[in-house]
């Protein structure tokens, strides 16, 4: 196994692979020399002597300055290295793509839900929203209803029988017959149990907002339910509505006719203002809902090209390894789902901060480059008004596993885009239309970006980390890909799948990405569940479009 490794041949700092103790001979690029002091891994030194304000490049591209001298062999600190990023336009560069080699996956399908305008589900749910928080109540009486007694009871990796107990209780059973009844069932034996096979869940997006704060607060709201509702992975919806709050019903509906113009979907509305009581209500509710479950339960996963695959890539509690196993493996498969018609979406802008230049070439449009710009700029300009900055982006975990500059992270994170033509470039919201790569302006926050992924219609999303995280989503299946073997073997039951094989020389990029798309097909095909799915982790926070990075 290397013990350290130059990612870029512009790079004048080395990444150390394990831990290196000082005076450890080092031979690479032309140099060698011993180090000054103890390296620990994932961290950096200085591959050649650098004086005050000499450039520092990773990745090959522009991730900081030196503060002061930092001799070779001596370890890159946040004491002696700042954030500087690369300057920017919407000026177009020539930019060639090489595609990879699709013939492993060229007629391979994936089993999904189609959809009557198209697209292809990779779960099959129905939906559960209020327009405002005031309804966050009527939506946990609906879920205390529904969830258990139909079957979809996900909160533990088994199924509790507590109506057996009753029953026995009932008939008289003694305490030892009793003590003797098996109630507990796999979730497999559970799902084989559910009342409608078909349907994979019930989802209840609560959420804290539809009313106060501003106007465009709720009207970013309701484009993003919209998206929700529209989604592939989306049979139809139950809508809560108070009544008097900013999200109104007519501006979920005009939302909701831009994202699915020929009304597939059903959507019932129930407005508690205008009901008779509060108990009329929520009965109205749970019969629409479950006639919504029996005419869902009808449709049955048939086999579909990758083409209708739209993968969401994200990437939160990064190491120093993430740019280097998990993200270009990431990056890897996002080209062979380019490649093979597919659609994957980059997100996380403040996470792009110093490879502008680079997506900017990558623009298949002119128009596109100059949006991407206009939203970077904006969004820099916005998060310096307030006081702060793209470098400040970096968390302390970030940043005690390796990750020194914002521009360090943004150049690894955005690996996770692989190296394909962008096809389209979209703000908060927008749905995604084009094949191909697309970018989706979100914030850094992981839960605000899967929850914008899949408000634009990602019916899929692989999350890489290097730190650990259980964040999921309520529609769209979230798979973890550590960046490194030892988070894998600690925390394998909310991570999917480790990229640790690419640092220990077991696979490179292309084998371990090849893997990577292998396993998104059997998730997407309900073969397998995502741990944040057998977790139960359905996390849903939308942005308000404040400073969020």
């Amino acid at each position: 196994m290397k013990l350290y490794a130059q990612i870029d041949t512009k790079d004048n700092i080395i990444v150390a692979l394990q831990t290196l103790p000082a005076k450890t001979f080092i031979d690479i690029a032309g140099y060698t020399f011993n180090l000054k002091e103890n390296i620990t891994q994932k961290h950096k030194f200085a591959l050649y002597d650098l004086n005050q304000g000499d450039e520092v490049y990773m990745y090959g591209v522009l991730v900081g300055k030196a503060m002061q001298s930092i001799a070779q062999g001596e370890a890159i600190t946040t004491e002696n290295l700042k954030h500087a990023s690369a300057e920017y336009d919407a000026n177009q560069e020539s930019y060639k793509w090489d595609a990879p080699d699709i013939s492993k996956f060229e007629g391979v399908t994936f089993d999904g839900y189609h959809r009557k305008d198209g697209s292809v589900g990779t779960r099959n749910y129905w939906l559960v929203i209020p327009l405002t928080f005031c309804e966050n109540r009527n939506v946990d009486v609906l879920e205390g209803a529904l969830t258990e007694k139909l079957g979809y009871e996900t909160k533990n990796d088994f199924a509790v029988d507590t109506e057996s107990l009753i029953a026995a209780y009932k008939e008289g059973k003694t305490s030892k017959e009793i003590e003797e009844l098996d109630i507990l069932s796999t979730k497999e034996e559970a799902r084989k149990n559910r009342v409608f096979p078909n349907v994979d869940g019930i989802k209840f997006l609560k959420h804290d907002g539809g009313c106060g704060g501003i106007r465009q607060d709720s009207e970013t709201l309701c484009n993003l339910l919209a998206g929700y509702i529209a989604n592939p992975n989306v049979a139809g919806a139950t809508i809560f509505s108070l009544g008097c709050q900013n999200a109104q019903i007519e501006m979920l509906e005009e939302a909701l006719k831009k994202q699915d113009p020929n009304g597939y979907k059903p959507v019932q509305y129930f407005e508690q203002q205008q009901s008779d009581s509060e108990r009329k209500l929520i009965s109205d509710a749970v019969k629409y809902t479950f006639q919504g479950l029996i005419e869902a339960n009808k449709i049955e996963r048939q086999p579909a090209p990758l083409s209708k695959l739209v993968l969401g890539l994200e990437c939160g509690g990064s190491d120093g390894f993430s740019g280097i196993s998990a993200n270009p493996s990431l990056g890897y498969a996002s080209d062979l789902l380019v490649a093979l018609g597919g659609t994957p979406v980059l997100s996380e802008f403040p996470e792009l901060n110093g490879v502008e230049q680079e997506i900017v070439n990558r623009c298949v449009l002119k128009d596109d480059a100059e949006k991407f710009t206009n939203i970077m700029k904006t969004y820099s300009e916005r998060a310096v008004a307030v006081g702060s900055g793209f470098e400040n982006n970096p968390s302390p975990g970030n940043i005690k596993d390796g990750l020194i500059t914002d521009a360090m992270k943004s150049a690894g994170a955005a690996k996770k885009g692989g190296t394909s033509p962008v096809e389209a470039v979209l703000d908060y919201t927008e749905k995604i239309e084009k094949p191909g790569l697309n970018l989706l302006c979100t914030p850094g926050n992981d839960v605000e970006s899967t929850t914008g992924l899949a408000g634009s219609g990602c019916n899929v999303i692989v999350f890489t980390t290097g730190l650990g995280t259980p964040t999921g989503n309520p529609v769209s299946p979230v798979l973890k890909l550590s960046s490194n073997t030892a988070l894998y073997n600690r925390m394998n039951d909310i991570v999917d799948i480790s990229a640790g094989t690419v640092i220990s020389g077991e696979d490179d990029i292309q084998t371990m990405g090849e893997k990577v798309l292998s396993y998104i097909i059997e998730v997407a095909s309900g073969r397998v569940d995502s741990k944040a799915e057998i977790n139960g982790h359905n996390d849903f926070i939308p942005w308000k479009r404040g400073i969020s990075l």
